[in-house]
C-alpha cells in the first residue's frame, strides 16, 4: 500500500469542497493508496510546467494534483476546479 502526505493546501482546498465531492474523494483517496492509476481515478500525467505531476478525477469538475515522493509515497499538492488547477 502507498503511503499519502497531505499539503496545507490540499487539506485547505479538500475542506472547501462541497458535501458530496468530500466524500467522494475519501472513496478516490483509499482507491489511490492501492494502486494510482485505477481506471476509476483516471490519472493522467502533467505535461509543461507541471511535468513530473499526475491529476486524477474527483467530479466531472473537480480534479487533484500529486506527485510521488517515491515509489511507495504519494504527495498531494492541491484540489481545483479543472479551469484553474492547471494554470
Amino acid at each position: 500500500m502507498i503511503s499519502i502526505v497531505y499539503t496545507d493546501s490540499f487539506l485547505k482546498s479538500s475542506g472547501k469542497l462541497p458535501k458530496e465531492q468530500q466524500n467522494k474523494l475519501s472513496k478516490l483517496l483509499e482507491i489511490l493508496q492501492h494502486n494510482p492509476f485505477h481506471s476509476k481515478l483516471r490519472t493522467k500525467s502533467l505535461t509543461g510546467p507541471l511535468a513530473g505531476f499526475y491529476s486524477f478525477r474527483i467530479t466531472r469538475d473537480w480534479r487533484a494534483i500529486f506527485h510521488f515522493l517515491n515509489p511507495d509515497k504519494i504527495k498531494l499538492i492541491g484540489i481545483g476546479h479543472r479551469k484553474d488547477i492547471y494554470r
